[in-house]
């Protein structure tokens, strides 16, 4: 039996171990620059004035100068806008002379990688390589070239690289390019966090459940569904069936109504990646992540196809 209680008592110290050191914060938190993408509003613009009221040094990159403008309001004078989109390379090229003004010798502590899209999103066959193109240019080519752009200042200040997945990154429950776009970030954030270790950056992963962004708003991604129905040859809407619209609004109706407000269970987890001295290479957060999606992704695909199958709408011509 004591056997037994030996295993148990270092598991618990290791258990122990790990909690005190990531409780623990690096220093000087005044002077650690930190530039956020996507703070026009959700996590970005959350992240962007709790890290400002922590004292960092916040360059908060937005797409519209209005968003701009509403974050500058409700924080403090720390805290830097600057207008970027991460489709356009003459856009990061400019944000990126624009930090290593700011930062200097000492470099860019964190890189939160934020930005992204998911509409559209429909069936796969119901979209075109643009569609796909749309998705794909935000969620992970753009997200490419700003890391790629800024690493040289994160490298150093031997900082950090947060880089915002979903739990659509491992199991990918829809069409469109989100899922796609999602997976590609987890592969990209895995070699990247092994190629930058010997330099002392960390690179971090977030996976999120639903929360409500706006990303998931359903009006706007109804709306979308059915512009891309009423271009579909005759042929392949009779295959779907006019049903088929109206259960994919009512999911999307409850995906909302089951997704969370609590944005902070997110923004803690960037916060603790970017603060801690022993920060994590994945965080999952959201109930959904954890206790759901998780989970199923490490089942066989059989059953993973069967439990997301009860879900989805049947086809007109399709197998019941």
């Amino acid at each position: 039996m004591w056997p037994y209680a030996v295993v148990a008592a270092l598991l618990g110290l290791l258990l122990l171990r790990r909690w005190h050191r990531e409780r623990q914060t690096v220093p000087r938190l005044s002077e650690k620059h930190v530039l956020i993408t996507g703070c026009d509003s959700g996590f970005g613009e959350l992240l962007a004035r709790q890290l400002d009221a922590r004292g960092l040094r916040v360059l908060a990159a937005c797409l519209t100068a209005s968003g701009a403008a509403q974050l500058r309001a409700v924080t403090s004078e720390r805290l830097q806008t600057v207008l970027l989109d991460v489709t356009c390379s003459k856009s990061i090229a400019h944000v990126t002379a624009w930090v290593r003004e700011r930062v200097g010798d000492q470099g860019l502590w964190g890189l939160v990688n934020n930005a992204g899209i998911a509409i559209p999103t429909a069936p796969n066959e119901w979209l075109s390589k643009e569609d796909f193109v749309k998705v794909l240019n935000v969620n992970l080519v753009g997200l490419v070239e700003v890391t790629l752009s800024l690493l040289p200042l994160v490298r150093r200040a031997r900082g950090r690289v947060v880089n915002v997945a979903s739990v659509m990154g491992r199991v990918s429950c829809f069409g469109g390019g989100y899922c796609i776009s999602k997976h590609g970030v987890e592969a990209f954030s895995d070699s990247l966090r092994r190629e930058l270790r010997p330099f002392g950056v960390q690179v971090s992963i977030i996976e999120p459940g639903g929360f409500q962004t706006g990303m998931i708003d359903p009006v706007p991604l109804v709306k979308g569904f059915l512009r891309l129905w009423e271009r579909l040859p005759a042929e392949t809407q009779a295959a779907y069936g006019r049903h088929y619209v109206d259960k994919y609004a009512k999911s999307t109706a409850l995906l909302h109504r089951l997704s969370s407000s609590r944005l902070s269970h997110v923004t803690g987890a960037m916060t603790h990646a970017l603060l801690s001295r022993c920060p994590r290479s994945r965080y999952a957060a959201g109930w959904d992540a954890r206790l759901i999606f998780l989970p199923l992704s490490y089942c066989p695909a059989w059953l993973s196809d069967t439990i997301i199958g009860f879900f989805l709408p049947i086809p007109a011509s399709g197998v019941p």
